[in-house]
């Protein structure tokens, strides 16, 4: 009796000893984008971690291990080290079938990759900025590599702000006579050129192709602004020639709108060109001009995200998660998008409820799924060729950049399962 009391004691002892590292994502927390970074860098280091949703904005819960928690202070991410007795308690708070968290296992770095173009910087980029700043590491990828097939290589992909409409990002206007435009658009039909396609439209047409395909086969797709209009308006246009001949040489064809294939497309249906050259802007999915009509400031724009239920719809409580349900708009050559050409399968995230647009979409498409979001740059309302680049050192705890970070992490999830 007196040999079973003490064993007793000692396995009390021991666990009343065992810790956990907590990385809370509530407002506590002193860098929220580098505290990804960490996540990131332990699945790259085979260590599995959890994700508590919902619990103190989308905690993060460790192993208590020395080089984890160097790493932490190391990145300036605030932690707390937790007895096994504490994280219990946590564990029983979630399991509460009253209450919106669940627990979510984080167990394999996804590997990553950005289509952009050769010369682009980070700061071009809001995915690719924060990816810098978080030490997320990713690989560049572009035409010829993604003509060549090599997409299936990767788990997570997202397109820079490209126009895949062939139209050079309807800069024409503003920028024909600038030395960088004329230079760009030298430089993609020497690609098209090499490539084997006649025109860059038809280039564009068949990467757009390429990447819903990876998607289909499981791929993880997320994109901002242009890049997600256009590449819906490219997979529409499949079948029809909607570029003036400033563009390809050749005028468009003059009932491309009738052939346009709403069924090809991701998010959206029956929106109408804009087919003017002189227009920056691809079509009406774009909410822009009705942030400046109903004289929107940067100081009046928000938008708010939904509240998901973290049992049952894990997907999207997971892309959800912040220290805050009201975000700062940012604008962007597409802003945000009109609900009305929103597909009704198509889960609106976020949304801005005084214009009635949508900020931030979410679907499935074979085996994969896709996220678009609108605007530029989460930390700089109104970025403009040539502006400088963000400082996310000044914006440590940016929810919309929190927001791109949520769909990096979430290829490596995996539900917890319950013990019965």
């Amino acid at each position: 009796m007196k040999i079973l009391s003490c064993l007793f004691l000692f396995v009390l002892s021991f666990q009343l000893r065992a810790t956990q590292i907590l990385v809370p994502m509530d407002d506590s927390q002193s860098d929220h984008l580098k505290a990804y970074g960490v996540a990131y860098w332990s699945l790259e280091n085979t260590v599995t971690i959890e994700w508590l949703l919902n619990y103190r904005g989308g905690s993060f819960l460790f192993p208590h291990l020395r080089a984890l928690e160097e790493e932490l202070i190391l990145r300036n991410v605030k932690y707390e080290i937790l007895t096994d007795g504490q994280v219990n308690s946590i564990r029983n708070q979630i399991s509460n079938p009253e209450v919106n968290m669940e627990i979510v296992q984080l167990e394999k770095a996804p590997k990553i990759a950005v289509y952009t173009p050769d010369g682009k910087q980070p700061w071009d980029d809001a995915v690719t900025l924060v990816m810098e700043y978080a030490e997320i590491p990713y690989d560049k990828v572009y035409d010829s590599a993604i003509v060549m097939g090599i997409l299936p290589k990767y788990d997570w992909l997202h397109l820079h702000h490209e126009d895949f409409t062939g139209q050079y990002g309807k800069f024409y206007s503003a920028y024909r006579n600038y030395e960088w435009y004329q230079q760009q658009v030298a430089d993609a039909e020497a690609d098209a050129k090499m490539l084997g396609f006649s025109k860059v439209s038809e280039l564009k047409r068949a990467v757009a192709i390429s990447i819903k395909n990876f998607v289909i086969g499981g791929g993880f797709l997320f994109t901002m602004c242009s890049g997600t209009d256009s590449f819906d308006i490219a997979l529409a246009a499949q079948n029809t020639d909607i570029c003036e001949d400033m563009f390809d040489g050749d005028a468009s064809d003059p009932n491309c709108q009738q052939k346009l294939d709403f069924n090809s497309t991701f998010a959206f249906t029956n929106f109408r060109l804009e087919r003017n050259p002189m227009v920056y802007e691809y079509s009406n999915i774009d909410g822009t001009d009705i942030h400046r009509l109903n004289r929107v400031t940067e100081a009046t724009d928000k938008f708010t995200l939904f509240d998901f239920s973290a049992k049952w719809d894990i997907v999207p409580t997971m892309l959800t998660q912040c220290h805050t349900t009201v975000i700062n708009g940012f604008m962007g050559q597409t802003t945000d998008f009109l609900k009305d050409l929103i597909k009704p399968n198509v889960l609106v995230m976020g949304e801005n409820k005084s214009l009635g647009t949508a900020r931030y979409l979410h679907g499935e498409m074979g085996q994969g799924t896709w996220t678009f979001y609108g605007g530029h740059d989460p930390e700089d309302y109104e970025h403009k060729v040539g502006d400088p680049p963000t400082d996310l050192n000044l914006h440590p705890n940016s929810p919309g950049y929190r927001l791109i970070l949520n769909n990096i992490l979430f290829p490596a999830a995996k539900k917890k399962k319950r013990k019965t």
